[in-house]
């Protein structure tokens, strides 16, 4: 597990940006956080830091938004797939060639898949985030190995 604080959104964007110049197509990366907590944000500087040009907003009513950068990525948000078995088609989701990134991913955990970052943002005041990095597997740990050293 990886912990780092932020003092400012300046801060949470560099943190974004520097993630995203480590990724690899295939890569999934979940968010965990209160509402407000920060998950659209980092998004939408992982999304700049992948070379993506449109404007990112939550997908929270239509679940599934995509882009294309440096790699191509797939922004979910299942907060309205709680209680449900609806199927997007999560193979094709989370094993192609795009980055995949998934808020309120505890929703759809049987769907996840078994390796992934996952990423818990708290809100400590209104500028201040204590992130939580857990890599589930080898990629994964060696991604925060060198985002963290």
């Amino acid at each position: 597990m990886y912990e780092k604080e932020v003092h400012s959104l300046e801060e949470t964007n560099q943190l974004a940006i520097r993630l995203a110049n480590l990724l690899e197509p295939g890569d999934n990366i979940t968010f965990e956080g209160d509402l407000g907590a920060g998950k659209t944000t980092f998004v939408q500087a992982l999304a700049k830091g992948l070379g993506i040009s449109r404007t990112v907003n939550s997908p929270t009513f239509t679940i599934m938004k995509q882009y294309e950068g440096r790699l191509p990525l797939n922004h979910l948000d299942v907060y309205r797939l709680e209680n449900s078995d609806e199927d997007l088609g999560w193979e094709e989701i989370f094993y192609g060639d795009a980055v995949t990134v998934v808020e309120w991913a505890h929703l759809i955990e049987d769907h996840l898949p078994e390796e992934r970052l996952e990423i818990e943002i708290q809100r400590l005041d209104e500028n201040k985030r204590k992130f939580i990095f857990r890599p589930i597997g080898n990629r994964y740990e060696r991604l925060c190995e060198e985002l963290f050293q």
